[in-house]
This record gives C-alpha cells, sequence and structure tokens, in this order.
C-alpha cells in the first residue's frame, strides 16, 4: 500500500516507448500519480519558477539518436539545469547526464579514481584516428562518445585495417564528433559483468554472456539464462533484437562493488549501471561502461530473484516525500 499523498505528480522524462512499461506499471499499481513526458518534443520556460512536479526521473537515452530524437539529448541539459536551479528534486539529473553522453568524461572519471579501463585516447576527427591508436594493443575499437545500446563501436584488428576505414571515409564518431579509440578486451568466460546501483548503492549483479559479434548488451534485451530458460522481455522494446544473449545472476567480490559505489556517487548516478569484464590475456579487471540509463534486466525475479522496479519506486517514493517534507 503506497504511503505518497502529494497531488503534484512525478514527472517521468523519456522518449523510448517501451522500456519503461514495467516502471509505469509499478506507479499505477500503488495509485502513484505521474506524468509522462516526451522527452523528444518539449518545451520549458527559464522563467518558470513553480513546477507541478514532486519529483523530476530523467529517463532520456543516448541512443535516442537512433530514433531520430538526437534533439532531446543536448536539449536535456539545459533542461536539468533549469530544474536544479528552481530547486525541483532530480533524479539522474545534470552530472548524471554529463557522464551518460559523454565516454570521454567516463575515462578521465575512472582515471581520476585510480580504476582500471582499457587504455583509450580520445578524438574529435577520423584523420586522428591512427595516429591515437599508436601504443596500444589491437584489436581497437573507435567508440562513439555519445553512443547507447552499443552503437556506435566499431572494431578494427589492425592499424592497416583502421588507416584504410579512415581513408575510405568508414571512421565515424558520432553526433558530437568526438570518440574514443581504445583497446578492445577479449571477455575472459565469455561474459562482461554489469553491476545495478540504486541510490549509490549496490543493488544487484548479472553476468551478460556474449559471443563477441554485438556491442548491444542491454539487460532488457537478454532473452534466456544459462540453463536455456526463455525470459519474457517485458521491459525492451518490442522490436528488440533476437541476440542470443544469456544471463545469470552473480555477486561481485567486495572490492568491486566498493569501487563501483565510488563510480556513480562522484559521477551523481541515483539509478544506474557498470560494466566491467576481465580481460582473458592478463587476468586484469578493466570497469569501461557508465550508465545512467539503465534499464533492469528483462524477467528480474527469475534472474536475480526480486523486482527491481519495486525497490526503484520506492526510492522515488522517499525522495518525493523528503522533498515535501522539507517544503
Amino acid at each position: 500500500m503506497s504511503t505518497y499523498s502529494s497531488d503534484r505528480p512525478i514527472a517521468i522524462f523519456h522518449e523510448h516507448p517501451d522500456w519503461f512499461r514495467p516502471l509505469f506499471n509499478e506507479l499505477d499499481a500503488r495509485g502513484i500519480p505521474y506524468e509522462r513526458l516526451n522527452a523528444a518534443e518539449h518545451t520549458y520556460d527559464p522563467a518558470q519558477i513553480e513546477l507541478p512536479y514532486s519529483l523530476f526521473f530523467n529517463r532520456m537515452s543516448p541512443s535516442a539518436y537512433l530514433r531520430n530524437n538526437e534533439q532531446g539529448i543536448f536539449y536535456t541539459l539545459g533542461l536539468l539545469a533549469q530544474l536544479e536551479a528552481r530547486g525541483i528534486p532530480v533524479v539522474n539529473g545534470y552530472k548524471a547526464f554529463q557522464y551518460e553522453t559523454s565516454k570521454a568524461l567516463q575515462i578521465t572519471l575512472l582515471e581520476r579514481l585510480g580504476l582500471p579501463y582499457p587504455k583509450a585516447r580520445v578524438i574529435n576527427h577520423p584523420s586522428q584516428a591512427v595516429k591515437a591508436a599508436e601504443g596500444l594493443r589491437y584489436p581497437v575499437v573507435v567508440k562513439a562518445n555519445i553512443g547507447g545500446s552499443g552503437a556506435g563501436i566499431v572494431r578494427y584488428d589492425s592499424a592497416e585495417e583502421l588507416a584504410q576505414a579512415v581513408k575510405a571515409g568508414e571512421v565515424k564518431l558520432g553526433i558530437d564528433n568526438t570518440a574514443l579509440v581504445q583497446e578492445y578486451v577479449v571477455a575472459r568466460g565469455g561474459h562482461i559483468n554489469r553491476v545495478e546501483t540504486l541510490g549509490g548503492k549496490y543493488l544487484y549483479a548479472i553476468k551478460v554472456y556474449t559471443n563477441g559479434e554485438s556491442f548491444n548488451l542491454c539487460p532488457a534485451d537478454i532473452c534466456q539464462t544459462t540453463n536455456g530458460k526463455e525470459l519474457t522481455r517485458n521491459a525492451c522494446a518490442l522490436d528488440a533484437p533476437k541476440n542470443g544473449l544469456k544471463v545469470e545472476a552473480f555477486t561481485p567480490e567486495q572490492e568491486v562493488i566498493d569501487a563501483i559505489e565510488r563510480i556513480v556517487q562522484e559521477a551523481g548516478i541515483d539509478v544506474g549501471g557498470i560494466e566491467y569484464m576481465v580481460d582473458e590475456r592478463d587476468g586484469q579487471i578493466y570497469y569501461y561502461d557508465v550508465n545512467a540509463l539503465s534499464n533492469f534486466v528483462a524477467d528480474a525475479v527469475n534472474v536475480i530473484g526480486f523486482n527491481p522496479h519495486e525497490r526503484l519506486v520506492d526510492y522515488l517514493e522517499k525522495k518525493a516525500q523528503l522533498k515535501l517534507q522539507e517544503a
């Protein structure tokens, strides 16, 4: 039974049509008022002082450009700054979204925290890709600064292959013309590790098994467990790829959990997932992706033993109520 008492709704700001249905279902079940805001078609008035929301939950995706909604990405930064300036409580606010939309900022954060990541250089023009790769271990990937769902990542197995791609005009840097040239890591055990966090704290972890052919490891798109059990992919898009990914729950070492909590807390991420892997070649842990837009794994109860959306809504209720009490 919900204890939520405000007549002001929680705003859910998003542009993807399907990813957040489990969240909406949980809010509906509790009778919590909320308003869905279309991040692809939105406007705000910087002079407006009073806003009709008890809480603003930013669910804008950096992969919006894949759905022809790239205008929402850069717009959202200004909107979040406006909301925070007016004292509206925001979940995954301006700071978090800056990290979400910049892989360059992500590796700068990892470097500052002293955490290992695959060696990388940042470029702003394809002509610099070969030079940037000097001293890196091949294969390398060119990874768009603003990606999402594995988009904008291309692997090159040699300097010659990369040089040929540059010459042919095939190296694309993404919508902000910035990219990483980064060492490609061969994942030990054939899986990457994804840790979800809530309120800056560890929530759960999964291993995602992949054949290495796809960079789209969205947990909502995973179709079965490692024992072959089919999952109900109720959190993902209706046209989500049948990508053959498999998943299982696990608990990381405490050292890893501590490191990941440091990452999300430093990045201001209220709800997010961090990905890391162990390199098959040297046994080193590498952190490589910081996600502020984090989709929980499909059919979570069958994978991790509980419904993370229940805990997410608990968190949203608490954040909204605390602000109401302050007011």
